[in-house]
């Protein structure tokens, strides 16, 4: 089934770009908010909840401004998810943009999904 793409926008005042960077682009980081352990070989991250383990390929990453990863469900699709900071011209403040791909009947749970994830995140950065 094809899975449509969406973009969510969090607006993270008063956080830092070196705390959310590596809060989204380090394998400790992403520990600390968007899984329970989370290893790296090479450009391969492992992303454990509970008892259940998830591979993604690291795609792209640039400091302090994008990381880009591809479940191995999605290889050879052009489906990935990524975690975006952009700062707000006006007045500084950071934002997390999340872009991610889902089936149109999971399309609302996975944005809850990461609602919830994003809250433990503000949660860690005190934000």
């Amino acid at each position: 089934m094809k899975k449509n793409k969406f973009k969510i926008e969090y607006q993270l005042k008063s956080a830092s770009i070196n705390v959310l960077w590596n809060s989204i682009g380090t394998a400790f980081g992403l520990a600390e908010w968007f899984a329970d352990v989370v290893t790296v070989n090479e450009n391969e991250f492992t992303f454990s909840w509970e008892e259940n383990d998830q591979t993604a390929i690291l795609l792209h990453s640039k400091p302090n401004t994008y990381i880009r990863f591809q479940w191995d469900e999605d290889k050879n699709t052009d489906y990935y998810f990524e975690l975006k900071i952009d700062i707000l011209e006006v007045t500084g403040d950071l934002t997390l943009v999340i872009t991610d791909f889902a089936e149109p009947n999971d399309t609302e749970d996975l944005i809850l999904l990461w609602n919830q994830q994003i809250e433990v995140l503000r949660r860690k950065m005190g934000v």
